[in-house]
């Protein structure tokens, strides 16, 4: 099924998505992605249903036909301060806040968002699969965070950041188990999956 151009008609639009809301480890990252409003890519779909060398090769398609794209973050040590609603949000806004071009409308992945500024805005559950803005925000965040994750792999081998990007898996969490926690570690999460908050948990 191809996806929709736009959700509001007759003006700039924005799409938002986030990546990296469950992990353990690592920033959340948030794109916001203007298409042109006619705009037509059959390939384009939520980036949890391609590949990652798909991926990767539309996130240069993207950065090549958008009018304008922007990425926001948020570091883990925020998340623990605000909490990851509230921090996935401010990552969009934080990528709207980027974009050279000022969208009159705003269309967002999910159910919760707040307003950024006086832009009128739509929630969309599971818009990454509806529309092509939204996709595409999605190819952007995840491929950037990936990068991000791969560069801290580097720094941190023993949790498997190459491998789950900062995901839960079995074999991340043993690694906490062994070797403790990093300054990329969400201490405000439940790091060991024991039902206990990781406070105290710290180096």
């Amino acid at each position: 099924m191809e996806l929709k151009s736009y959700y509001f008609p007759d003006c700039i639009e924005a799409g938002c998505d986030e990546a990296g809301r469950g992990c353990l480890a690592g920033a959340v990252f948030a794109a916001a992605v203007i298409l042109p409003h006619d705009y037509r890519n059959a390939q384009l779909n939520d980036s949890k249903q391609l590949t990652e060398r798909r991926r990767y090769e539309l996130r240069e398609v993207v950065q090549r036909d958008a009018i304008a794209w922007a990425v926001g973050i948020v570091e883990p040590q925020e998340i623990d301060r605000i909490n990851i609603l509230n921090a996935s949000i401010l990552a969009m806004h934080r990528a709207l806040d980027q974009l050279s071009v000022r969208p009159e409308a705003i269309i967002v992945d999910g159910n919760r968002f707040k307003p950024w500024g006086s832009i009128p805005y739509a929630t969309i559950v599971k818009g990454d699969g509806k529309y092509l803005s939204i996709a595409a925000a999605s190819i952007l965040a995840k491929t950037y965070r990936d990068d991000y994750m791969n560069r801290l792999a580097d720094e941190y081998p023993q949790y498997d950041w190459h491998r789950n990007k900062g995901y839960p898996t079995k074999a991340h969490r043993e690694a906490i188990r062994q070797h403790g926690t990093t300054p990329y570690h969400r201490m405000s999460y439940n790091l060991l999956g024991d039902g206990q908050l990781s406070f105290d948990f710290a180096d």
